[in-house]
């Protein structure tokens, strides 16, 4: 590995060695700029005036910060005019946006959280953004005006997945389907750096991350495989575990990418039946795609989550996700309680 390899130069080499397109390469450089400028809006904070409530509600109905409107809008303006992309999909809009009439068009989807975690904005713990990307269908190529519909794709379909953490360094990490890279923004250059060659998540663990202030509302399965980590040494399990909660799943599925462990976010009785908090296109399918080429698994408790066929554009799931052998527990939990 070398250690200039820019996130430029990688991108070509994979151009090369894999056919990956073109417009495919373009499409992630240009998502790779707008989060080194939403990193920027960050770590000014006050400085900047960006912290804070917006005052509005988003469509899932929670209160929008600030940053929240910023990072959507930087994605937005930068992705609209370079003719890569079909249309885009936000977790704080309620419809596609479509590319306005004046620019080309492109073959792909792209679909993000603009700020995951923002609710640790203002305490200055890390957040990040989540981006997956589909293929168009060829209805909305003919058509031109995107639907819901043109999104309502299954996991499997994502052509590439990645997320940037804005925290001590600020990194992109992301997947073409061949394995995880993670690069590091060296601030001097103005560049992502390749620094993490080949992410891989152990397939053991001793670490798990979950509210565990929701305990009570869980089902059975969740409550006994938690009750099992906390019994530690003495209990069915054999070994102590140790609970990391950062409320960011941005920084939580990093965390696990690094040093391995599980992220759970379970249906509990408050929530939509068989639904769960986190958003399936936004955050759950672009995660599942990351964990699993770094050798993890992901799954709502009963399938694989990139086998979920989603039915709404905001639609919720249950996760969990991280060490093979920990999800491959939990889920088997669920299926026998079923």
């Amino acid at each position: 590995m070398s250690s200039r390899t820019t996130l430029s130069r990688f991108l070509i080499e994979q151009t090369r060695a894999h056919q990956t397109p073109a417009e495919l390469r373009f499409l992630i450089e240009v998502v790779g700029r707008a989060c080194k400028v939403i990193n920027y809006h960050i770590g000014k904070g006050e400085l900047g005036g960006a912290l804070g409530n917006q005052g509005t509600e988003n469509v899932q109905g929670e209160m929008q910060k600030k940053l929240d409107v910023i990072s959507n809008e930087i994605l937005l303006e930068a992705n609209e005019w370079g003719g890569h992309l079909a249309g885009m999909a936000s977790e704080e809009m309620e419809k596609p946006y479509q590319i306005p009439g004046c620019f080309p068009k492109g073959s792909y989807l792209l679909v993000f959280d603009p700020l995951d975690g923002s609710s640790n904005i203002d305490i200055n713990v890390s957040v990040g953004t989540i981006f997956s990307v589909l293929s168009c269908p060829e209805r909305a190529d003919i058509c031109g005006i995107l639907e819901d519909e043109d999104f309502l794709q299954p996991g499997v379909k994502q052509v590439a997945a990645g997320y940037a953490i804005y925290g001590p360094q600020t990194m992109l990490v992301l997947t073409l389907g061949n394995g995880v890279k993670g690069f590091t923004l060296d601030s001097e250059m103005g560049s992502f750096v390749l620094t993490h060659d080949n992410m891989t998540i152990p397939e053991a663990s001793a670490e798990f991350g979950i509210n565990m202030s929701n305990m009570r509302h869980w089902e059975e399965p969740v409550q006994r495989y938690v009750n099992e980590m906390l019994a530690g040494k003495e209990g069915p399990l054999g070994k102590d575990y140790n609970m990391r909660w950062t409320a960011s799943m941005v920084a939580d599925i990093h965390r696990i990418l690094v040093r391995g462990g599980v992220f759970m976010y379970p249906w509990d009785r408050r929530m939509d039946k068989d639904k769960g908090k986190l958003r399936l296109m936004y955050e759950a399918n672009p995660m599942a795609m990351i964990v699993e080429q770094a050798g993890g698994a992901a799954t709502n408790g009963r399938i694989r989550i990139m086998d979920v066929r989603p039915e709404k554009l905001h639609e919720r799931v249950p996760v969990f996700m991280g060490s093979k052998q920990e999800v491959e527990r939990i889920t088997k939990y669920h299926k026998e309680k079923a």
